[in-house]
């Protein structure tokens, strides 16, 4: 493999993992953040973010030369033969797209531009953007440049694994010279590419997110008719799975999607369908069912607790998923805020989410240091986040430290009959009720 001198600005999810990634299959890397105290902490091989493996692949690859980090722009881009953006995309309140940090490299590109290199735009941008990018950065400099779009399609907690093992490599561009640089950058992963012009690849990863959301507020909406039928949504959805029409991932009944990607792209697509007068209704009916599912828990446990004021409840879980200390979107956060704000005492758990969770939950929620510490004396436990040690809870210990064995479960952590055997009160998503005492009457 010859090589290549690589660029990459952000070192958030995508920008980190993809630099890390980079560098672990041969190429001489360097990671670019404005923020110096970030920087020296990833040169002594500390993430800022948490992701299983990555942490070792910097160590790794910082020893072996391949993987470097700096603030200069100038350093990381004279000689490049390839220049990444990975920067964020945050949502404006409108839904659109922030592109502001993705103007400001452009022009950093254009300012230090030295010899021919390919702009890989990996931040998720707007269709259109990347012709935005070329014509900014021509306006700077004379120095000859390609622009290809490389949407990532990585899922937090598993973003390492997904790039070293990802189901396809995306390859906009609308230069062939461009694209064959990609892709030999990109050879070593011996993953499938599929090329094609730029802003079909840029529509790619819009419809890719927003297809999966889709699917997930679908089985959400299958799992609350479930209840309604008494049916399981569980043998609906591993019965629909095994139809290869449709297969079975992302056929979770849960709580809801949250996180970086699917709620921005979700709004950003009705956005961009918008702004060409398109009506996307069916993405506007997915964003909504996600809303509304985010406060299931509440409207169960409010049916047998009858209030809140006064009661404490164990929240387990608060990152969006398991495996990341991310907090956009969780479901938590809505829950959080209208149990305190309707009177009630939360008592948090988290492994790895905690500290990030204190900036945005309200002031008035308390944190455990395990789920044992959580549950105890409390009046109801809420199941936010599928994490390993939260799915270890026995239903002994649910009985023996809970004031009654009340639990509301977001994301079916637990065999109905074993929970009924042990005679727990427990309300899952688009499951039968079990609840024994009330049974016998």
């Amino acid at each position: 493999m010859n090589s290549k001198k690589i660029a990459v600005v952000g070192t958030g999810y995508v920008g980190l993992v993809t630099g890390v990634a980079l560098s672990e299959i041969g190429h001489n890397v360097t990671c670019v953040d404005l923020d110096a105290g970030k920087v020296a902490r990833m040169q002594q091989g500390i993430s800022p973010i948490y992701e299983p493996g990555l942490d070792e692949l910097m160590t790794k690859n910082s020893a072996s030369g391949n993987l470097h980090f700096t603030t200069n722009h100038n350093e990381a881009f004279v000689g490049a033969d390839a220049i990444y953006i990975a920067v964020g995309t945050p949502e404006k309140e409108d839904g659109t797209a922030d592109l502001r940090f993705i103007n400001a490299v452009a022009e950093d590109i254009a300012r230090n531009l030295t010899s021919y290199a390919v702009v890989v735009t990996k931040s998720t941008v707007p269709v259109g953007t990347n012709d935005h990018i070329k014509q900014l950065i021509a306006k700077h400099t004379d120095i000859p440049f390609d622009v290809v779009s490389n949407p990532e399609f990585l899922r937090e907690g598993s973003a390492v694994y997904d790039t070293l093992h990802g189901d396809r490599i995306v390859i906009g561009a609308d230069s062939e010279k461009a694209a064959e640089v990609i892709e030999e950058i990109n050879e070593p992963f011996d993953i499938p590419v599929f090329k094609t012009d730029v802003r079909s690849a840029e529509m790619i990863k819009y419809a890719s997110n927003a297809f999966l959301a889709t699917k997930i507020s679908f089985i959400n909406e299958i799992a609350n008719l479930c209840e309604r039928l008494d049916a399981n949504v569980e043998d609906v959805a591993a019965g629909m799975g095994q139809d290869k029409r449709i297969g079975d991932r992302f056929l979770n009944a849960g709580i809801g999607y949250g996180g970086s990607c699917f709620p921005k792209d979700t709004s950003a697509l009705v956005q961009i369908a918008g702004n060409v007068e398109h009506e996307f209704t069916l993405l506007k009916a997915v964003i909504e069912v996600n809303n509304h599912q985010q406060r299931l828990l509440l409207d169960k446990a409010r049916e047998q607790l009858g209030s809140f004021k006064g009661k404490t409840i164990a929240m387990l879980g608060l990152a969006f998923k398991p495996n990341t200390d991310d907090m956009r979107e969780a479901a938590s956060i809505v829950l959080a805020e209208q149990l305190v704000l309707a009177g009630a005492n939360v008592v948090a758990y988290d492994p790895i989410a905690t500290e990030n969770a204190k900036k945005v939950l309200p002031e008035a929620v308390n944190y455990a240091e395990s789920p044992e510490q959580a549950l105890k004396g409390a009046d109801a436990a809420f199941l936010v986040t599928e994490w390993d040690d939260i799915k270890a809870l026995t239903p002994q210990q649910y009985k023996e430290l809970l004031r009654e064995p009340l639990v509301f479960d977001g994301r079916n952590c637990y065999d109905l009959n074993v929970m009924r055997d042990h005679h727990i009160e427990y309300y899952s998503v688009g499951r039968p009720v079990v609840a024994p005492e009330k049974e016998l009457v």
